[in-house]
């Protein structure tokens, strides 16, 4: 497989939970304004960008060989970890209260909730998703972009071109699920689409370890 195909994927791979907010949106006609949109794919680029960092560091005490299997490790237990949460999801209410009460920091509590339940971000009812609301909403889809961005740049992947994909990406899968959810009345044939990241994360592991 060349680099610019496995970088394509693994950017879908990454960006592709965007796509599944923007048409929760979508459907129940709720509006992200574009700048909000820019500040999720920001938001991906931002964690993106520091996993890779940390990526980095951690493959110089490797060889070349080693790190890329650490690396291709690492994009599969994520991928596994993303399959694990959808076959077994926990139950929301008790799950958001036990989130709540172990942490302190309400502004985390809130992005892991958001997380759990994209509809949430609208923290004013507004039916606008925009400045705090957009970052916070940017902040957890962008969770898994961290670790992708460890095993990803200890396989060797640019930064800079992964990091305009992710970008565009983010920004097209968002305005794209926009779109659809307004013009869809049922997505249970679209649920299909949340087992596409891990899997694609499983895949590109493999075939680079």
């Amino acid at each position: 497989m060349t680099p610019i195909v496995s970088l394509i994927m693994l950017a879908f791979a990454v960006s592709l939970d965007s796509f599944n907010v923007g048409l929760t949106y979508g459907m129940r006609n709720m509006k992200i304004p574009l700048k909000s949109v820019l500040i999720i794919a920001l938001c991906s680029v931002g964690s993106l960008l520091t996993g890779m960092f940390v990526g980095k560091m951690i493959g110089a005490f490797f060889s070349s060989e080693i790190a890329d299997r650490v690396g291709g490790l690492i994009l599969v237990f994520l991928g596994l970890w993303v399959l694990y949460q959808l076959i077994h999801p926990n139950n929301d209410k008790e799950e958001k209260e036990r989130i709540l009460l172990n942490f302190e920091i309400a502004s985390l509590g809130l992005v892991i909730h958001i997380l759990k339940k994209p509809l949430s971000a609208d923290i004013d009812q507004s039916g606008t998703i925009t400045g705090l609301e957009a970052f916070l909403l940017g902040l957890a889809l962008s969770l898994d972009a961290f670790g992708a961005g460890v095993g990803a740049a200890m396989l060797g992947f640019s930064p800079l071109w992964l990091a305009i994909y992710v970008s565009c990406m983010s920004t097209l899968f968002v305005l794209t699920g926009l779109s659809i959810g307004r013009t869809v009345s049922e997505i249970a044939w679209m649920k299909k689409l949340s087992f596409l990241p891990g899997l694609l994360l499983i895949f590109l592991g493999l075939i680079k370890m």
